[in-house]
């Protein structure tokens, strides 16, 4: 044959050995997918935003962000100061929009400082709950053994332990300020992230795309980092949301206590200076309740949106 003939032919066939066909070499590496579970986080925030639950929550949160980045500003001066006579009404006409509480102290001042203390030990105890959790589950679910015998009966421990009792001494022990109070409620509540980082690691450990990471030789950090917990972010973010609300009514209840910064005026604190005075004058635990709620529900509609839009299959049972 010619070469003429050759090209007329068109491509050969692979050389074969005794038969058998010998693949051609690839040049190049081959990245493994990842898991295909649910859609891509931006698309699911943009999901999120659609749905009305998503919207409302988001607004509501973004709000309430808002007015305690703006507080100095909406309401210079200390919250705390005694700015008029005692219980005066709600209303324009007093000088006070909200009224004042039983020392003439500014309510509207006191929601407006208060939301930066119950939003900032809020995200600080979730994010430090969701770090200690993921990286104990991690481990935990992907390696196994004897790693996952010890962390499992850490978890345990942790979890015999009533939450609140042990966030009560946590604090009780140390000086009440917004630091400690935010570590005591990251420290109560990783371990119920951990538990669900475990099972999501131990379901997606043997899965083809991780075996093939395993393959080409990926290292473990980064097989945990960029092959699996991608794929259970999905899980961390609707955990994530329970835990920012719950944290914000934890903090709210040590407030309530006594056991906070007594140099800060929170919502719980707010709550707890007005609770002699509800048959004179409701309003003074009615608005910072109001605002709890309103945080808290919004928080919850925000995680239930986003668990709707990153799961398809809920999505169309819905």
């Amino acid at each position: 044959m010619t070469a003429l003939d050759a090209a007329e032919a068109g491509p050969t066939a692979p050389p074969t050995v005794e038969g058998a066909v010998v693949p051609l070499p690839i040049r190049g590496t081959i990245r493994p997918p990842s898991l295909p579970v649910g859609i891509r986080p931006r698309s699911a925030f943009n999901r999120t935003l659609r749905r009305p639950a998503g919207a409302a929550g988001g607004s509501i949160l973004l709000l309430l962000i808002t007015a305690a980045v703006l507080a100095s500003w909406l309401s210079p001066g200390d919250p705390l100061a005694i700015t008029g006579t005692p219980f005066q009404p709600v209303g324009l006409a007093s000088g006070h929009l909200f009224g004042t509480d039983s020392l003439g102290r500014d309510v509207l001042a006191g929601l407006l400082h208060g939301a930066r203390v119950s939003l900032a030990v809020g995200a600080s105890a979730t994010v430090l709950g969701l770090a200690i959790g993921t990286l104990v589950g991690s481990l935990s679910g992907y390696f196994g053994g004897w790693i996952d015998a010890c962390l499992s009966r850490l978890v345990e421990l942790f979890q015999t332990i009533p939450s609140f009792v042990l966030l009560v001494v946590l604090v009780a022990i140390t000086t009440p300020t917004v630091a400690t109070v935010a570590l005591g409620i990251g420290i109560v509540t990783w371990p119920q992230v951990a538990r669900l980082v475990r099972a999501e690691f131990r379901s997606l450990r043997n899965r083809d795309f991780v075996m093939a990471a395993r393959s080409l030789g990926f290292g473990h950090v980064r097989i945990i980092t960029r092959e699996i917990l991608p794929n259970a972010l999905p899980s961390l973010v609707v955990t994530g949301s329970v835990m920012l609300a719950s944290a914000i009514l934890m903090e709210s209840a040590l407030s309530f206590m006594g056991l906070s910064d007594p140099n800060r005026v929170s919502w719980g604190s707010m709550i707890g200076a007005g609770r002699e005075f509800l048959r004179t004058d409701a309003m003074l635990t009615a608005l910072p309740g109001l605002a709890i709620m309103l945080t808290v529900l919004a928080v919850n509609m925000l995680g239930e949106a986003y668990n709707v839009a990153a799961n398809p299959r809920s999505d169309r049972a819905s």
